[in-house]
């Protein structure tokens, strides 16, 4: 672990000291390089942890998180290099260091077997993601976005502590691997059960976000510069689904107790996927897509069987990958025309027509087609679900059938279509995003090759 969170740590020094001509260089390099070695998190072991420590261990769960987090630090810092271009030097440097600071918090996060310590990181990583949208967001509204995003995750994490204090009380430990073992004092019919777990679900479903308190979502990823959204999309939202999958396994959950959280993602990811098909804003059309994911994920991760975790592990993943691939995209056509509207940037496919195939495979990896590890993710969350209940195939498959339906209204009004009269000339792509997306997309193609890696 140390062999990981330290080289992180030494970016900080390699942001603030490299000279000004070679800082993206530098800082990219050095963070692929730390991309790279955490890939040998993923190699398959039969002990329950891979390098135990008395606070961190990395087992089946995390490592896939891991190494996704690992990965994503360069592809940020690559993707923020021409909306920085402007900026003075001493703001880069800024700006680099608070995207480093995420880092170490969310490696943390993803790593520790002490539940307080893995609160207090899922907490740090709001401090720079705040930082980032309030300071580098594109309009005035980004002020109240960050305000939304604080509201919202502090007040459904405060009964998540106290829900911890209570559970320490109870058990003597918060340590992972002893807590199973501990005998719970509480009988199990006592109002106190469900209470406590309610508390402890509810910062995972808002952090999510669960449908009906996810508003807070769709105006972080608007407001946010490109590395903000996609550390959001690809990074935050993965540690709901994983604290709900590791405190699902903690206590013993009542069925009632899972009904309306059940109902509520699965019909947000109906509602959100219909949003989307009347949505004007490119960057809120993939952020409500990704409500549309994880309420997928929250299912699957609810109704804790073998299959479902599985599944809702290669969706996290697979969804992280595919939603900030499609954020560079977006990214990279309001660089260009300086609007997020579909219908003021649509038909671009005469003027940047290798942008276009990388628009289709995103599309086509968001909408679950074949060979995809989404479409992997899909059928095997939607098989876990009709096996718990043949209703829930209702709603996963009018999702499914809106998924496709919104992912190729935004290709076809975003690549086809008569080119607006304001459009006369926009610069090329360059080979900087077309090596992002490289990075974003052989990791998926690759997934699918050996998928017992994250699952």
């Amino acid at each position: 672990m140390l062999k990981i969170i330290i080289p992180t740590i030494m970016l900080l020094p390699t942001a603030i000291l490299s000279p000004t001509k070679f800082l993206w260089t530098n800082v990219t390099s050095h963070s692929l390089l730390i991309a790279l070695i955490s890939l040998q998190w993923l190699t398959p072991s039969y002990l329950p942890y891979k390098n135990l420590t008395p606070w961190t261990g990395v087992d089946q769960v995390s490592s896939p998180l891991l190494a996704l987090s690992c990965w994503l630090l360069p592809l940020m810092i690559l993707a923020s290099q021409n909306h920085l271009h402007h900026e003075p030097p001493v703001r880069k440097r800024i700006f680099i260091t608070t995207l480093i600071m995420v880092q170490p918090f969310i490696i943390l996060a993803f790593s520790t077997t002490e539940l307080i310590l893995f609160y207090i990181s899922f907490e740090a990583t709001l401090i720079p993601t705040l930082i980032l949208i309030t300071r580098w967001g594109n309009q005035p509204e980004r002020l109240s976005a960050g305000i939304y995003l604080l509201l919202y995750t502090l007040i459904s994490s405060l009964p998540l502590l106290v829900a911890l204090l209570h559970l320490h009380t109870q058990a003597g430990t918060l340590y992972l691997p002893m807590i199973k073992l501990a005998p719970f004092t509480q009988s199990a019919n006592s109002w106190t059960t469900p209470l406590t777990n309610m508390a402890l679900l509810l910062a995972f479903m808002v952090k999510a976000p669960l449908y009906g308190v996810h508003l807070w979502l769709p105006k972080a990823h608007v407001e946010a510069p490109i590395a903000g959204s996609m550390l959001l999309a690809a990074l935050l939202l993965k540690l709901g689904g994983y604290g709900i999958m590791r405190i699902t396994l903690l206590t013993e959950f009542s069925e009632p107790l899972l009904y309306p959280f059940l109902t509520l993602a699965l019909w947000g990811a109906l509602m959100t996927s219909s949003i989307c098909l009347r949505q004007t804003d490119l960057k809120a059309l993939i952020a409500y897509s990704s409500v549309s994911h994880m309420g997928l994920v929250i299912a699957a991760a609810m109704i804790q069987t073998h299959w479902s975790f599985s599944g809702a592990m290669i969706l996290m993943i697979s969804h992280g990958l595919t939603s900030s691939m499609l954020f560079c995209l977006a990214n990279t056509n309001y660089e260009r025309t300086h609007s997020r509207i579909l219908l003021l940037t649509r038909g671009l496919q005469p003027l940047l027509p290798l942008m276009t195939t990388w628009w289709l495979l995103a599309n086509l990896t968001n909408m679950a087609l074949p060979p995809t590890t989404n479409l992997m993710a899909e059928l095997t969350i939607m098989i876990s679900l009709f096996n718990w209940s043949p209703l829930t195939l209702i709603l996963t498959g009018s999702a499914a059938f809106l998924t496709a339906s919104y992912t190729l209204f935004m290709f076809l009004t975003t690549q086809r279509g008569p080119l607006p009269p304001h459009i006369t000339t926009i610069p090329n792509s360059s080979s900087r995003e077309h090596i992002l997306m490289t990075l974003h997309i052989i990791p998926l193609l690759l997934l699918i090759l050996k998928p017992e890696l994250i699952a």
